[in-house]
């Protein structure tokens, strides 16, 4: 193993141990869903979706 692959997996292993609790934090103190949030979700992927959708269309 080279050095830099053994360091590149120190700084991973420390990130993880860095980030856990405060992912572990941020997810027990998240909002909670309401009606309409789903909506706003699907609306903007389904355009994207679809413009995607129409390119290819056109290249064809």
């Amino acid at each position: 193993m080279d050095w830099m692959q053994i360091t590149s997996a120190l700084f991973l292993g420390a990130m993880v141990v860095f980030l856990f609790p405060r992912v572990k934090h941020a997810v027990a103190n998240s909002p909670k869903a309401e009606k309409g949030d789903w909506m706003s979700f699907i609306i903007p992927i389904a355009a994207v979706i679809g413009f995607v959708i129409l390119l290819i269309m056109m290249v064809q």
